[in-house]
């Protein structure tokens, strides 16, 4: 009888949780320096993130926002990135090809904090809003660097075309 309890428990727990890491959210650890200083500041001890993948089906992306975005050059691979532009936006390039470009209609432009030690929209161009799976909301280890990430734009340029600044 308890086996049987076990084995229901598991088969109704693992859906559940599938359900629930696909559409809701997961902790992630973040590794390396792209980010700093936002996140993983001292380069020793990784940040772990909230990742909200809720918030990218129901909230608009914004500029500043930290999402995580499927590499378009490795597609198994999941970068953490800031949003700068957004589609029709005019930005300022890092060392792409071109200095100065307009984010195409279903783009986005996302850069690492730490510029020049970044494998981003600088490296590849803009990437398709689709390629967006989740929004960083909070650093949620270690407890001294608990916090609410926000939207910001601190460390970079706004696109060439933007009145609209984020808070932060």
């Amino acid at each position: 009888m308890r086996v049987r309890h076990f084995f229901t428990g598991i088969l109704i727990g693992i859906p559940i949780g599938i359900t629930f890491l696909d559409k809701v959210g997961y902790i992630a650890k973040v590794e390396g320096i792209s980010m700093q200083p936002t996140l993983n500041p001292d380069g020793r001890h990784p940040d772990y993130v909230f990742l909200n993948r809720r918030a990218v089906r129901t909230e608009a992306i914004q500029r500043g926002d930290i999402v995580t975005v499927k590499s378009p050059k490795s597609p198994d691979q999941i970068l953490i990135k800031r949003v700068i532009g957004l589609s029709g936006d005019i930005v300022h390039t890092h060392g792409y090809k071109i200095d100065i470009l307009r984010v195409p209609e279903g783009h986005c432009w996302v850069e690492g904090d730490h510029i020049g030690h970044s494998m981003d929209s600088n490296s590849f161009g803009p990437i398709s809003v689709g390629l967006i799976t989740a929004k960083a909301t909070s650093i949620v280890w270690p407890p001294k660097r608990w916090q609410h990430l926000y939207p910001s734009m601190s460390n970079h340029n706004f696109p060439l075309n933007s009145s609209k600044v984020p808070a932060g």
